[in-house]
């Protein structure tokens, strides 16, 4: 018998690495002769560095980047196992929760260190660099980025505009003759799970800015900066990003990353599904479970759960997902690849608790669906 076990992160409890540990030690205290096939997951967002990273052998790396206030602090992002592949979250350089509350603003904040990032993963000579772009504090289209990689932003001075989406309004010119040669010979593919353009009632001003510190004077002026860019980009670059499905995600980093990198565009957890080779360590499995902290009737909008169970499903695959938190309205998931979803929680607890006790929770469940899968085994069922 062969059990995939691939969970994404529960999140603020356990790792997707330490989720699949724990399911692992669960089954194995009941399950003799079963081979178990470790799969951390992930869909694009917080964690899936290390999800890849631990999925193929690869390996973490740090270095010294520009925070979204301009400050310095130690990024961090992966090259995995085929050391010819850099993962990493601009949330480690250009993250919400890098700064305090009373200290968010879009008008200021950048994408610098995110291009620290890129130009990192240029000197480890990869050739694809895997880009997760939520969690984003800013709002600059990308500039800070681009500008971090050797392109310049100009003024009607000839000077490079400072950071954040309030100086936007500033640019003149796009000058990309110094930019990192490097890459050139890069493919850079972006985990994007948001559809909205870069401008507009939906862009990336109106929608997500306000969560990053804006006001309703200061998203008007964000969004009317961010029309500015991408008509330089149109005029100069010869291309249009503007209106493009993902050109919005993180404050229109998604739109800078196309225009200024040729970047593609894809949902995070096909990137992680393709990237961790999940599709070749189902063959012959009898069993995958998967699971995050909550699962509800949302999860088949591109969760980590619902990529698994869609992949398992074209193989014939049974699945089971395990949560801490399983809502009221999961039944529509049944028709969407899932077999089985159980709760972790023993018992009515705080959150809390909850969280402190996850591992030991999911242990826990695992070895009764050990005993299940034994039971049934032993009664030829």
């Amino acid at each position: 018998m062969k059990i995939v076990i691939a969970p994404d992160s529960f999140k603020e409890s356990m790792s997707g690495k330490v989720a699949c540990d724990a399911i692992e030690r669960g089954l194995k205290k009941v399950l003799k002769d079963v081979e178990f096939i470790k799969v951390p997951m992930a869909d694009g967002g917080e964690g899936t560095t290390e999800s890849l990273v631990d999925a193929t052998g690869g390996k973490i790396y740090y270095t010294e980047v520009t925070n979204p206030l301009g400050e310095k602090i130690q990024g961090k992002l992966g090259v995995l196992g085929d050391k010819e592949t850099a993962i990493l979250e601009m949330a480690s350089a250009s993250g919400l929760e890098l700064i305090s509350k009373e200290k968010r603003d879009p008008m200021v904040t950048t994408t610098f260190g995110t291009g620290e990032l890129i130009k990192k993963a240029l000197d480890l000579n990869v050739k694809t660099i895997l880009i997760g772009i939520g969690g984003s504090a800013t709002n600059d289209g990308g500039a800070g980025m681009i500008q971090a990689l050797g392109g310049k932003l100009l003024d009607k001075n000839n000077n490079e505009i400072g950071f954040g989406g309030g100086e936007l309004s500033k640019l003149e010119r796009i000058d990309l003759a110094q930019l990192d040669e490097r890459l050139k010979e890069v493919k850079i593919i972006v985990a994007c799970d948001v559809d909205n353009p870069l401008t507009g009632e939906r862009g990336a001003a109106y929608i997500f800015a306000r969560q990053k510190g804006a006001t309703d004077e200061t998203i008007k002026i964000l969004d009317d900066n961010l029309k500015h860019f991408a008509d330089v980009i149109r005029r100069d670059l010869k291309i249009d990003v503007e209106n493009i499905e993902g050109a919005g995600a993180a404050g229109g980093l998604g739109a800078g990353l196309m225009a200024f990198l040729s970047a593609e565009l894809k949902r995070g957890i096909d990137i992680v599904i393709e990237y961790s080779k999940f599709e070749e360590k189902l063959e012959g499995a009898s069993l995958v479970i998967t699971g995050e902290g909550s699962i509800d009737g949302q999860t088949h909008f591109g969760k980590t759960p619902y990529g698994v169970a869609k992949t398992a499903k074209k193989y014939g695959i049974p699945v089971i997902a395990l949560a801490g938190n399983v809502s009221e309205d999961i039944d529509i998931l049944y028709d969407y690849g899932f077999d089985a979803i159980f709760s972790i929680l023993s018992g009515v607890q705080t959150l809390e608790t909850a969280l402190k006790n996850g591992e030991k929770n999911l242990e826990r469940v695992s070895e009764n669906i050990g005993r299940l899968i034994l039971t049934f085994k032993n009664k030829n069922l």
